[in-house]
């Protein structure tokens, strides 16, 4: 039996049928993106890499448990799931407020606001529930049923983390861009509370 994944024109079909899922995945708007079009404008790409990076990490983490039997766990004890919707809603709940309420780059620098670091960041992708459907679609649809199991949950989670970073990057990118138009007080005030609002309204796809 072979120890890894298999290099066949099939495997490399299956592969490129990965990506393409994880590519229209992370391109589509969600919480992540959400706070990285905000963390972006209020903060500059630069600093925003620790939260590019983050989740980048808490993907690679959570995929690879998933492959290797987390999302079972789940199955069998529902309560940890609900659970896990509930902290997750608050977390994002709080996250959404700090968004909304966040003053202008200006006065940010002056009260030391800071964007989130790459271990929240990392951490929230477990409360995350479009990572979690990500990563359970990837694993049970695209991984293959030859050679060994870490192995080909390393490989396949490792190059869709490589996929996730220029896609989710593009969102802060987005953010960056935005943050030349916004000319006054008054128009980042109301950015930041519109961002804010689109984040906490994904607590109503959480809690489905």
């Amino acid at each position: 039996m072979q120890s890894g994944w298999s290099w066949t024109p099939d495997s490399l079909l299956l592969l490129g049928a990965a990506m393409l899922y994880m590519i229209s995945m992370t391109l589509t708007p969600g919480p992540n993106n959400l706070m990285l079009t905000a963390s972006g404008a209020n903060y500059g790409f630069r600093r925003t890499l620790p939260h590019l990076l983050g989740i980048v990490i808490g993907c690679l983490v959570l995929f690879i448990l998933l492959a290797l039997g987390l999302g079972k766990v789940f199955e069998q004890f529902p309560l940890l799931q609900t659970g896990l919707k509930i902290l997750g809603s608050l977390y994002l709940l709080w996250l959404a407020w700090k968004i909304a309420t966040a003053p202008p780059p200006e006065i940010n620098l002056e009260n030391k606001s800071q964007p989130l670091t790459w271990w929240q960041a990392a951490g929230f992708q477990f409360a995350n529930p479009k990572a979690w459907v990500m990563g359970i679609t990837l694993m049970a649809g695209f991984l293959p049923n030859q050679g060994e199991l870490i192995i080909n949950a390393l490989l396949l989670a490792g190059l869709s983390a490589l996929v996730v970073l220029p896609c989710i990057s593009l969102w802060a990118g987005l953010g960056t861009a935005v943050s030349r138009l916004l000319k006054s007080e008054h128009h980042w005030r109301w950015f930041n509370r519109g961002m804010g609002a689109m984040t906490a309204a994904c607590v109503v796809i959480i809690l489905q």
